[in-house]
């Protein structure tokens, strides 16, 4: 297999940034429910036979969990609730900071909580009025549970669950 061209480099990122739907699923630290939502988004759209149609990533609204520039694994108990639930994931993915610039790189941010959306606000600014949302405002309305301070990852996973497959059914009506 030859080396990539700068054209294929090119070609990738105009697919990219005109035909697909680009979500960034949001939260505190992202290293909990904001990956756990990032993966199970991407599982469920792999399902629907749509995951060429979708770019799906996560972040944090702050540096608790980067530390110089390094950000923290997903946390183990949400690595568990995921492989229980047989949603596969990145074991390599770390916890990433979201900032003004993504603005322009993504169609959509979803919170998983009203103090989330608030720091979205904050970070992304008036351009990113109409593109932030929170994610159970798809489904039963109110925020996702934080496991962080109950350590019951259970809860939060049916929460963001429920909430992904009724962001994909609203994004496909």
């Amino acid at each position: 297999m030859g080396a990539i061209s700068s054209i294929d480099v090119i070609a990738l990122i105009f697919y990219i940034e005109v035909s697909m739907t680009k979500i960034c699923f949001v939260c505190h630290g992202n290293i909990c429910r904001s990956p756990m939502a990032e993966f199970i988004m991407k599982k469920l759209v792999k399902e629907a036979g749509k995951e060429k149609e979708f770019y799906i990533q996560s972040r944090a609204t702050h540096t608790d969990e980067i530390w110089n520039g390094i950000g923290n694994h997903i946390y183990p108990p949400a690595q568990s609730e995921l492989k229980k639930n047989n949603i596969p994931f990145d074991e390599n993915k770390r916890a990433c900071l979201l900032t003004k610039s993504d603005v322009d790189r993504f169609d959509l941010f979803i919170g998983m909580d009203s103090e989330n959306v608030g720091y979205m606000r904050r970070i992304l600014g008036e351009n990113a009025e109409g593109k932030i949302k929170k994610l159970l405002d798809y489904s039963s309305g109110g925020d996702v549970y934080d496991p962080w301070y109950s350590d019951n990852f259970e809860v939060a996973y049916n929460n963001i669950y429920k909430g992904c497959k009724a962001l994909l059914n609203k994004l496909y009506k």
